[in-house]
């Protein structure tokens, strides 16, 4: 008996990192996720080119006389798509030395209706919920993986290693790096999870499990996820995709593919060797925090024996929180010459900045209300560098303090702007709870409990830290607060961000 796939899916920067380098991809047949890594210039190229591959794969998949390919054609297909990708890093690489060091671990799986076939290579990883119990679906290829295999630490204590982030496979351009490939069977009401480890590296298992065994509908769990990986910090990229196996159904077999995350914007050069390129030039920066507030990593200091070949992702991190600065090799350019790079440059970022402006929307106060603004908020010459686009309701004081100062500060960024749509229900909701707070302590006598009073924080097994800064989201409904309680491994010392005051 064939199924089909419900699928809800979601990609963000994070309340950190300055650009998504987290790719995604979903369709009826195929649900992956691909992180990137190696600085500001290379993982969202990298993770691009791995999606890429496999939605060309996918969509031979679906031309061939109209069926999916079922049962080990889906490996060959999964493996000859990565081995594509693989190859067009190394091509990348040769072309323009600076991208050395990029790659991309790969996570997913292609669905026949029947069985799942698994493709996995990195630390992004693959969960299976099934009769109430989770498992992974995938084996971390990382260093401290390969401790726990040996018997040297326990599970527990790599959630905590110092060298936790070391990689032993990625997807590079380098041949001896294979990925996994596995057929597992499936089954109805199977329910699966493929993610970054800008969650499953932040958020312990014991909560994934609980926070994706929830009746809410797949767009609040995966609501739920995101705000949980924002409660520990929301240090990295977060992407996730959650799928449910239902019975057969044309409509969701008709759901069009989906592209998230760096794949969705950028663009993957065509190489012409003839005309050798500094891609990383052209990075536009998108700093949004100050260097002394953002935790750049630092150098690990290894005391265990690595064996060679082994990867650091955070090696280029700094990169993506530090402003570009000029190539110290190109300073013997003539004047003539770099006024005519420096043109040239100018009119790619005039072009990429209307773009960019166009595709920004944040939350703002308008008149003490709160409102949708397209661009961002800062100004040029005295010229702002936005405009009004919805003037909602909801008054700033009516929110909690921390969400009130959000707005005021402009700090809710989007990507879209059904994402800002999105974030907006949800202060509507906060403002509406907070109003109920306030007058039933402004008015003790009438503030008995009843059937309709909004359940107290403590009834609910979470609440949201800090909404996403700015994100690419597939989900169209509101999405369902709710976080880690303060008693559990995900909690952090904060204050109550939604605390009505």
């Amino acid at each position: 008996m064939a199924f089909s796939l419900e699928i809800s899916a979601h990609s963000e920067i994070g309340l950190v990192r300055n650009n998504n380098q987290d790719s995604a991809y979903t369709s009826p047949h195929l649900i992956v996720v691909a992180d990137g890594m190696g600085g500001a210039a290379a993982g969202d190229l990298a993770s691009s080119v791995a999606i890429r591959e496999l939605q060309r794969a996918d969509a031979q998949n679906l031309d061939t006389e109209g069926e999916p390919l079922v049962g080990d054609r889906m490996l060959e297909a999964l493996s000859g798509a990565l081995a594509k990708a693989n190859d067009a890093l190394a091509d990348l690489v040769e072309w323009d030395h600076s991208l050395e060091g990029m790659g991309t671990t790969v996570c997913g799986a292609m669905f026949d209706g029947e069985r799942y076939g698994i493709c996995h290579i990195g630390d992004s990883r693959g969960y299976l919920l099934r009769d109430g119990e989770l498992t992974r679906l995938t084996r971390d290829h990382s260093w401290v993986q390969s401790l726990i295999d040996d018997g040297k630490i326990t599970p527990e204590e790599a959630a905590h290693h110092p060298h936790r982030s070391l990689l032993l496979k990625v997807l590079n351009g380098q041949p001896v790096h294979t990925p996994d490939f596995t057929l597992v069977e499936a089954q109805l009401g199977d329910r699966l999870l493929f993610c970054s480890d800008g969650l499953c590296g932040m958020v312990d298992d014991d909560v994934i499990d609980r926070l994706l065994s929830s009746d809410k509908s797949l767009d609040g769990i995966v609501a739920s996820l995101t705000q949980a990986a924002h409660q520990t910090g929301g240090l990295d990229n977060i992407t996730l995709i959650v799928a449910d196996v239902v019975a057969y159904d044309k409509a969701l077999q008709s759901m069009p593919p989906q592209v998230l995350g760096a794949a969705e914007a950028l663009k993957i050069p065509e190489i012409d060797y003839s005309e050798p390129t500094q891609l990383s030039e052209l990075i536009e920066d998108t700093t949004r925090m100050p260097r002394d507030r953002i935790p750049v990593p630092a150098p690990a200091v290894i005391d265990e024996e690595l064996p060679e070949g082994v990867i650091d992702p955070d090696r280029f991190e700094a990169i993506r929180y530090t402003p570009r600065v000029a190539n110290k090799k190109r300073r013997w350019l003539g004047r003539s010459i770099l006024i005519l790079v420096i043109l040239a440059l100018l009119s790619i970022v005039a072009f990429a900045g209307h773009n960019y402006l166009n595709s920004q929307h944040f939350i703002g106060p308008n008149n003490e209300k709160v409102a949708i603004y397209q661009g961002v908020p800062e100004q040029v010459f005295g010229h702002p560098l936005s405009e009004l686009t919805h003037s909602s309701e909801i008054l700033v004081d009516d929110l909690p303090p921390y969400y009130a100062s959000k707005v005021r500060n402009k700090e809710l960024r989007y990507d879209s702007e059904q994402a800002a749509q999105t974030q907006l229900q949800v202060l509507d909701e906060m403002a509406e709870r907070c109003r109920a707070e306030r007058a039933s302590e402004a008015n003790p006598e009438s503030s008995e409990p009843s059937n309709s009073a909004a359940p107290a924080p403590e009834d609910t097994e979470t609440s949201p830290e800090s909404p996403a800064p700015s994100t690419t989201t597939s989900t169209a409904s509101t999405p369902t607060r709710s976080s880690v309680s303060p008693g559990s491994s995900a909690s952090t010392n904060r204050p109550d961000l939604e605390a009505c005051g």
